[in-house]
C-alpha cells in the first residue's frame, strides 16, 4: 500500500481517535458529535444545547492566558456573555475583521462562541461540523470568516475549540501564540 493510500484510509480514523495538535485547514478533524441547530437571525444562538460548565471554565482559563487579552462583559452581544477583548495598544494586523471595538470573540451562556477566523479556516471549520457562519458574515467586507463555534461537549472537542480561538487571535494580530 502506498503512503497516499494509507493517509486516505488511516488518517481520518486517527483524527477522530486523538486530539489534533493544531486546528488549521490541514488538520481540523470532523466533529464527532451532532451539529447543533441554530437560529437564523440575531441573536444568533444554538437551539437545545446546554453548556458543560467545567469545559466553559477551562476555555475561559485558557483564553485568559493569551497575551494582550482581557476577559470581561461583552461590548457587542447580550448581557451575560463574556467578551474576549484585546488590551489597548495591542498591535492588530486585521482590525477590519473585529466585529466591535477590540472584542475579537465572545462566549455565550450556552458554551458556543462567535469569533472571526481566516475565511479559509472558517470554511474548513464549517465543513468539519465545528462552526456555522454568522447570519451577518457576508454583509460586511472582512466578516467572511465570522462564525459561531459550537459548544464543546468533551475534553477533545474543547482542544479543537481552543485551537480555533487561538487561530482567531493569530489571524487578527498576525502573531502566533507559540512565539
Amino acid at each position: 500500500m502506498r503512503l497516499s493510500q494509507v493517509k486516505q484510509f488511516c488518517v481520518p480514523l486517527l483524527l477522530t481517535a486523538m486530539t489534533p495538535a493544531l486546528a488549521d485547514a490541514e488538520s481540523l478533524p470532523l466533529r464527532p458529535t451532532p451539529i447543533p441547530q441554530t437560529t437564523n437571525g440575531v441573536p444568533h444562538m444554538q437551539i437545545g444545547i446546554d453548556v458543560v460548565p467545567d469545559l466553559a471554565e477551562k476555555l475561559l482559563q485558557r483564553v485568559a492566558q493569551f497575551p494582550g487579552v482581557s476577559l470581561g462583559e461583552t461590548r457587542i452581544s447580550m448581557p451575560g456573555v463574556v467578551g474576549f477583548q484585546f488590551d489597548e495598544g495591542v498591535s492588530l494586523a486585521r482590525p477590519d475583521v473585529i466585529v466591535g471595538g477590540l472584542e475579537f470573540a465572545h462566549l455565550h451562556a450556552d458554551g458556543s462562541l462567535h469569533a472571526s477566523l481566516d475565511p479559509q479556516l472558517a470554511r474548513t471549520a464549517i465543513d468539519a461540523g465545528w462552526a456555522v457562519a454568522h447570519p451577518w458574515a457576508m454583509q460586511r467586507d472582512g466578516w467572511e470568516g465570522f462564525v459561531m463555534i459550537f459548544t464543546p461537549t468533551t475534553e477533545s472537542e474543547l482542544e479543537v475549540v481552543v485551537q480555533l480561538v487561538e487561530n482567531s487571535y493569530t489571524f487578527i494580530t498576525g502573531r502566533s501564540l507559540a512565539n
